[in-house]
């Protein structure tokens, strides 16, 4: 069975948006909730010696694990096997994406957020066409979208019509 706080940790990794500085001081043992030592159990004889930064975000995601529904935990399950699964490399590449993320300005991560949420919302059929296209393009390919992409989200409305008018004669 995956241990609980391998699961919160993992949920904290992935689930949470980008958070505030940590506090400076970090959370002392006994002023965390009963349910939230239970949860933390597993770091109990070394909490004291724990930067307070990951005092912090363990103390959050186990609030964030006793609070969520049984389907999210569930969830939450099945992510962290399928991340288990992974071979060390494609985990590596991926939290290297997620470091990159988090270093995004807030808007800029909102953007890609919404994003997701875009291409999730697709049809499977829609979803699969567009991750081929992305794969068979060419790095100069790739290069050059994204650069139109970046001065399209620069343009306002009426001169991202303009310019597909243009485009469509």
């Amino acid at each position: 069975m995956i241990s609980r706080i391998v699961l919160v940790a993992f949920f904290l990794i992935l689930g949470a948006p980008a958070q505030a500085e940590p506090e400076a001081a970090g959370v002392p043992w006994d002023r965390l909730q009963p349910e939230e030592q239970r949860i933390l159990q597993p770091f109990a004889d070394r909490w004291q010696g724990l930067p307070p930064e990951k005092q912090h975000r363990l103390q959050k995601g186990a609030r964030r694990w006793h609070q969520a529904t049984p389907e999210e935990r569930a969830r939450i399950k099945r992510r962290f096997q399928r991340w288990r699964e992974l071979p060390p490399d494609e985990r590596q590449r991926m939290r290297k994406r997620f470091q990159r993320f988090k270093r995004l300005p807030p808007e800029e991560q909102e953007r890609v957020r919404e994003r997701y949420r875009w291409f999730k919302s697709l049809p499977p059929e829609r979803r699969h066409a567009l991750r081929e296209r992305w794969r068979n393009m060419t790095p100069e390919q790739r290069r050059r979208f994204m650069e139109r992409r970046a001065r399209m989200r620069q343009m306002n409305p009426q001169q991202r019509r303009q310019m597909y008018r243009r485009r469509s004669h």
